[in-house]
């Protein structure tokens, strides 16, 4: 994604920069910089040249930003997954020394404080990686499965070691916008909604509100979800819900009865949702005459949906999950694209997460 985007410039080294700094271990001399708005923005590309090592540039910091760092792989090599990231404050320069693997930041005593949480968890991550090495190895040499669920078994203890240690980082630091950081790195949901409240009051309204409200929404949804798949079951009634079509008419689910339906929960930047068209098509010529296709399409601005409707030629019946009501929640979608199949009585029949034979397999029997 990153080698495919159309990639910025970084800006002059005259101005005053952001984030600036020595880098070592990097094999090309250019760094790659994605970096969004916590909220509501979009996610930008930049390419950042360094002279032996060094390099500075500017983000646009008006605004809480995420920024993760990769090196520009040398000629047509891949990209590491390997990367750096942080969350850069507005108005708060930072400095980055060491390497993508061990690096400290300076500028300010927020980063200061994640430097500290960075070493609370590196003997963690330094055993993560050393097993994970070993799980690889042991598989190209075909060691028995066994052995490998053990090693398997030992990386989850680390991993849950590592989710104790940010909650205890959390409570030692909650009166500091660095708790607000630790609460968005992989924590688990239950770890989340324990440490939600432990965050100061002043901290969760201060410049990390963003980031605060981003993280408690994110566990809102998903407490949503979990009690939405207790009630979206097959055999239940599929909950009704009224989103907006491609002409800006309501559409309600309920205004359907006495139809077959499918709803194809789906988006643009969804590859399977796309390979799938196809199939959908054929799906939908056949079965069009007793089946109803309702296509919702999920984070996606408006544009990009309806541009992806009319240049992958989709026939049927689509709306737009903007989110209030989020119907991705109330349908407890987790993947994509997921497909549900209604009755003419509103029951659900079946529910398939991913491009999956077995829909069209489904479809065909239940209307042959």
């Amino acid at each position: 994604m990153l080698l495919g985007a159309s990639l910025l410039t970084a800006c002059s080294p005259a101005a005053k920069m952001e984030i600036s700094g020595t880098l070592n271990g990097i094999e090309s001399d250019t760094l790659l910089v994605c970096h969004w708005a916590v909220e509501g923005g979009e996610t930008q590309f930049d390419t950042v040249a360094m002279h032996n090592g060094q390099f500075a540039f500017n983000v646009g910091d008006t605004v809480l930003k995420q920024v993760n760092v990769y090196a520009k792989p040398s000629g047509n090599g891949a990209l590491s997954m390997k990367a750096m990231g942080l969350v850069l404050l507005p108005g708060r320069p930072v400095t980055i020394n060491g390497t993508l693997d061990d690096y400290r930041l300076g500028g300010d005593a927020y980063y200061e404080a994640c430097n500290e949480m960075n070493e609370l968890l590196r003997p963690c991550m330094e055993q993560l990686d050393s097993l994970r090495k070993v799980c690889m190895q042991m598989e190209a040499d075909g060691v028995s499965a066994d052995s490998i669920r053990r090693i398997n078994a030992f990386s989850q203890e680390l991993l849950n070691r590592m989710q104790d240690l940010r909650c205890d980082f959390i409570r030692s630091h909650a009166d500091q916008d660095v708790a607000v950081y630790a609460l968005s790195r992989d924590l688990s949901v239950e770890k989340i909604g324990e440490m939600l409240d432990v965050v100061a009051e002043p901290v969760r309204t201060g410049v990390m509100a963003p980031l605060y409200r981003q993280v408690k929404e994110g566990y809102d949804k998903e407490m949503a979800r979990r009690a939405a798949a207790e009630r979206v079951k097959e055999g239940n009634v599929a909950p009704d819900f009224t989103l907006k079509d491609l002409k800006g008419n309501d559409f309600t689910l309920s205004s359907l009865r006495g139809k077959y339906v499918v709803l194809d929960f789906w988006g643009s930047w969804c590859g399977w949702c796309i390979k799938g068209v196809p199939d959908m098509k054929k799906a939908y010529a056949k079965h069009k005459a007793k089946v109803e296709f309702v296509g919702i399409d999920c984070r996606d601005t408006e544009e990009k949906w309806r541009k992806a409707v009319e240049e992958h030629g989709m026939p049927w019946l689509h709306v737009r999950n903007e989110g209030d009501p989020d119907v991705s929640v109330l349908y407890a979608v987790r993947g994509y694209p997921t497909k549900i199949v209604i009755s003419p009585e509103g029951i659900i029949l079946k529910v398939v997460i991913g491009e999956d034979p077995e829909f069209y397999t489904y479809l065909d029997g239940l209307l042959k």
